[in-house]
C-alpha cells in the first residue's frame, strides 16, 4: 500500500497532536462525509468572486472591455459575460472601515471581509492564502482590551518580525495623527491559539501592529478586533474565557 509521510502533509503543530495518539504506524484517514463545494478548500472560488467583482466595478468606473481583457488575461467575450451577468457577484460593498466589517459580520460575511481587506488595503496576500488552507472560525468585530495583545512586528530585538526603527516610528506617528480624528478604522486581526504544552490560550496579533502601538501611545485601551481560530478546543476555550465581550 502506498503511503504519504505525515511530515509532508500535516502542519508541524497538527502532526505533534497526532503523534500523541499514534506514532510510527500506518493510519487510514477516511474521507469526510461532507462534500465541500468546488473551490472552497483551495480558495479559488473566493478568488473568482473577488476578481469578477473587481471587473464589474472597474467597468462601471469607465474601463473598457478591451482594457479589462488585457488586464485580466481573458477574452473580450469572457469579460462581457462577467459584466452583464445578472447573477449577484457580491452583495455588499467593501470598505476599509470598522463599520464595513461589522456590516459584513452581521450578514454572515466576516470571512469575506477579512480576505477582501487583506487582498486590498491590507496588502497581505500571503496571509490571506494561509488562512484559506484550513477551515477557520472567525469572530467579531468585538471590542476588547488592547492589553491582551502583544506586537510581533517592530524594531525591538525580541520581535518576530523586525523592521527599521526610523520607518516604524514614522508610520506610528502618522497613524497617531489619523487616529486622533478617525474613529472608523478597520479592526485589528488576531489569532487565538493554545501553544503546545500550554493550557491557556494567547493572542497573536497578525494585522495592525503599527496601529496597536499608536493606540498605546494615545492612551486608547480598547478597540475592535477580529479573532480567527483553527481548532475546536481553542474556539471553545476562547468563548468560555471571553464570552463577556460579546454581550
Amino acid at each position: 500500500m502506498k503511503y504519504d509521510n505525515g511530515r509532508d502533509i500535516f502542519p508541524e503543530r497538527l502532526l505533534k497532536q497526532i503523534q500523541k495518539y499514534v506514532s510510527g504506524k500506518l493510519v487510514y484517514i477516511p474521507s469526510s462525509d461532507k462534500k465541500r463545494a468546488w473551490g472552497e478548500t483551495s480558495g479559488y472560488k473566493q478568488y473568482l468572486i473577488e476578481r469578477n467583482r473587481d471587473i464589474k466595478s472597474k467597468f462601471n468606473a469607465g474601463a473598457s472591455v478591451e482594457q479589462l481583457a488585457d488586464e485580466y488575461y481573458l477574452s473580450c467575450e469572457s469579460i462581457k459575460k462577467i459584466i452583464y451577468s445578472k447573477k449577484e457577484v457580491f452583495t455588499m460593498e467593501y470598505e476599509c472601515t470598522l463599520s464595513s466589517a461589522q456590516s459584513f459580520a452581521k450578514n454572515g460575511k466576516l470571512e469575506e471581509w477579512v480576505h477582501t481587506y487583506l487582498l486590498s488595503d491590507g496588502h497581505n496576500k500571503d496571509f490571506s492564502d494561509g488562512l484559506k488552507l484550513f477551515d477557520r472560525y472567525f469572530l467579531g468585530p468585538v471590542k476588547m482590551p488592547l492589553s491582551l495583545l502583544t506586537r510581533c512586528c517592530g524594531p525591538e530585538e525580541n520581535m518576530k518580525w523586525r523592521i527599521n526603527e526610523e520607518w516604524f516610528e514614522k508610520h506610528v506617528n502618522e497613524l497617531s495623527e489619523v487616529l486622533k480624528k478617525e474613529t472608523d478604522m478597520p479592526p485589528l486581526i488576531v489569532h487565538y491559539l493554545i501553544e503546545d504544552g500550554k493550557t491557556e490560550g494567547e493572542f497573536e496579533l497578525n494585522d495592525g501592529n503599527h496601529r496597536l502601538e499608536a493606540y498605546s501611545r494615545l492612551g486608547i485601551e480598547e478597540y475592535y478586533v477580529i479573532i480567527w481560530i483553527t481548532e475546536k478546543n481553542e474556539y471553545d476555550l476562547f468563548l468560555s474565557a471571553y464570552s463577556q465581550f460579546f454581550k
